[in-house]
């Protein structure tokens, strides 16, 4: 196994992993710490935390050694973000992109180590059960309300980096609920550029493929590719009929059929 990477490689995944781990982890102690004065003083609003994932998130992309670009700003209005999904490092780019919090499926909360982070940093966990839906539409109408800036993935899965999956107008569907205001979502584009010498598809994290293999391929590379996130101009839910016609227009956006 050692041959397949090298000495240069392996130390790369030592070196990478203890700092980054170090730093993700540490990063975390601050948060909860600053969230049990958080908490108390604003309720479900968090005016600070939010930027200090923001910060971990970048130094760990610049730390494993990616470049890293954003094209587009945040948008200020009262809404949530979506993009194409492609692999476990859209949390960390997305998150050094703009101050978001992710709506992911149930199941995550239960995976080793992940789980416990995704937990941690606020993630909304939802389930695909009808008898969920109505308690999980108020439970995000209630986030937005506070302030959050949700994000999910329409695809419903990752793929290999290089396309991109229809959308999938099913989570649309909640923000056309009674009192959730006027709302906006903001499309988001990942576009990620593989190292010299690799496969397009190099950072794409999807199927039955195993994390721990992926992430030990990706640290031990000699030089990271790079990461792009394009914030695209928000657009008005108002402006569209329902769920499918919103889904769609987002589709083709994040595609760049604009």
């Amino acid at each position: 196994m050692s041959g397949a990477y090298g000495f240069g490689g392996w130390a790369r995944i030592a070196l990478r992993s203890s700092i980054v781990g170090a730093l993700v982890f540490g990063g975390l102690v601050v948060k909860l710490i600053l969230r049990a004065v958080e908490a108390p003083l604003f309720g479900p609003a968090r005016p600070f935390t939010p930027y200090l994932t923001q910060a971990v998130c970048r130094a760990a992309l610049w730390l494993m050694g990616f470049g890293f670009a954003v094209q587009g700003r945040p948008m200020q209005q009262h809404g949530l973000v979506v993009a194409n999904h492609a692999s476990w490092l859209d949390i960390f780019a997305l998150n050094a992109a703009q101050r978001v919090y992710f709506v992911s499926k149930s199941e995550v909360a239960a995976w080793p180590g992940i789980g416990w982070l995704a937990r941690a940093t606020g993630t909304l966990f939802i389930t695909r059960k009808v008898v969920e839906a109505k308690r999980q539409q108020l439970e995000l109408e209630s986030r937005l309300h506070a302030g959050h800036r949700l994000l999910f993935f329409p695809e419903g899965t990752s793929t290999d980096s290089t396309f991109i999956l229809p959308f999938k107008p099913t989570l649309f569907a909640a923000l056309y609920g009674d009192g959730m205001g006027d709302l906006y979502v903001q499309p988001a584009t990942l576009r990620y550029t593989a190292p010299a010498g690799q496969p397009a598809n190099f950072y794409g994290w999807w199927g039955d493929m195993d994390f721990a293999p992926h992430l030990i391929a990706t640290l031990a590379a000699k030089g990271q590719g790079r990461i792009e996130v394009i914030l695209h101009p928000p657009l008005r839910v108002a402006d569209f009929a329902g769920r499918k016609e919103l889904a769609a227009e987002c589709e083709r956006v994040v595609r760049g059929e604009g």
